[in-house]
């Protein structure tokens, strides 16, 4: 990076973004880079069957422009009850009522507490997350009340919020449908063919085109009127 552009990012504001990997939290990526932002990406190893999307999360953080690119790991595999963390537990190949098997219990809250302490070492007192209460499985902690009660711990729980500081989660695509998603997106040049959003990718990150997520995502392009870029096994 010349002189000028590091100078520059100096002046921006930190933001730690949760970079899954997929179609979501690249378009959120993104749009954090667009309100200028100096963006620090996180992903998490917690023991997810499609490990595929970490790949994805190193080529979109790369090709999107983060300053930097971590990945922690929780072992949510360890505590289990998901079928994306236990393979004994088929992931649904059909649409289900309620909360599906594909729940990771205390997945965002997890996430969202690795990113704030992230956030507070390095200055940063802005994180956004991806999730959607539109387009999406049914999960509790994709709702705004979840998003707004986060924030009230991140001013209990840290120094910097006892000190006065305030942080704000950002959950620019809560309200979006997949299909504006899509759209905004391409309109800030995101390459879906980078992501993964498959709940069981093959390694090389096809995707089954079968369970909800792919559902969801192959639904959003159609609607969004564009070609469905995802490779498919």
């Amino acid at each position: 990076m010349c002189p000028g552009n590091e100078n520059a990012r100096r002046r921006m504001r930190p933001a730690v973004v949760l970079l899954s990997g997929g179609l979501d939290s690249a378009t959120t990526l993104a749009l954090a880079r667009a309100g200028g932002f100096d963006v620090f990406a996180l992903s998490v190893n917690y023991g997810q069957r499609h490990g595929a999307e970490l790949l994805a999360a190193s080529r979109v953080a790369g090709v999107l422009g983060a300053r930097e690119h971590r990945v922690m790991r929780v072992d949510l595999a360890g505590i289990g009850g998901s079928a994306l963390t236990d393979p004994a537990l088929a992931v649904p190949e059909t649409p289900s009522t309620g909360i599906p098997i594909t729940y990771v219990p205390a997945r965002n809250t997890m996430m969202l507490a690795l990113a704030l302490g992230w956030a507070e070492v390095i200055g940063a007192r802005d994180i956004f997350i991806g999730v959607n209460a539109v387009d999406f499985s049914g999960y509790p902690d994709c709702r705004p009340e979840f998003i707004a009660a986060f924030e009230d711990l991140a001013r209990l729980a840290t120094k910097a919020g006892v000190e006065g500081e305030r942080f704000e989660i950002h959950a620019p695509l809560l309200k979006m449908s997949k299909a504006e998603i899509v759209r905004t997106g391409l309109g800030l040049g995101v390459d879906y063919s980078m992501t993964v959003s498959c709940y069981q990718a093959s390694e090389d990150g096809r995707a089954c085109g079968r369970c909800d997520s792919c559902r969801l995502r192959a639904a959003g392009f159609a609607a969004a009127g564009v070609a469905d870029p995802t490779r498919y096994m």
